[in-house]
């Protein structure tokens, strides 16, 4: 309901004056400007919700994979491998919705091009934090491990 009475907003015409207000900040159709951030927005918001919920399905899942084959050995691959996939997913999905299907209408190559450029960041990020995850189920572990009596 929310997308159809925006695009019916966008879809008036606008007063005169609107169109050119900001001619002089270098956007010489305020209409256009505003039909394009507003347009894609219900568009990205729902790529990133759906991505979001599908990509966490995918990672659970893969997770208990992973921690059923290897037990407690192996914190990393549990960690980086269901990140591996559901970021694979969550990548591609989000871009697909809001730029394939949405308004912009993105060619193939534009779509793989950039999901792959995002895919590899989010992957380096996660291989990189991988001293960072050791490091927290240590203090963890002996956060735990303490006696209740022993804290303030």
């Amino acid at each position: 309901m929310q997308g159809q009475a925006q695009d019916l907003a966008i879809g008036l015409a606008p007063a005169a004056w609107w169109v050119t207000v900001g001619a002089d900040r270098g956007v010489p159709d305020m209409q256009a400007a505003f039909a394009n951030v507003f347009g894609q927005g219900l568009w990205t918001i729902g790529g990133s919700v759906t991505a979001f919920l599908v990509g966490q399905m995918v990672d659970v899942t893969v997770f208990q994979r992973i921690r059923a084959a290897t037990g407690e050995r192996w914190v990393w691959l549990r960690a980086t491998g269901s990140t591996a996939v559901s970021q694979l997913v969550d990548s591609f999905i989000v871009l697909y919705i809001a730029f394939v299907l949405g308004p912009q209408q993105w060619p193939v190559p534009l779509f793989l091009a950039v999901g792959t450029v995002n895919y590899a960041y989010k992957m380096s990020m996660a291989i990189a934090l991988i001293p960072l995850l050791y490091l927290g189920r240590r203090l963890i572990r002996a956060y735990l491990a303490r006696p209740a009596h022993a804290g303030g």
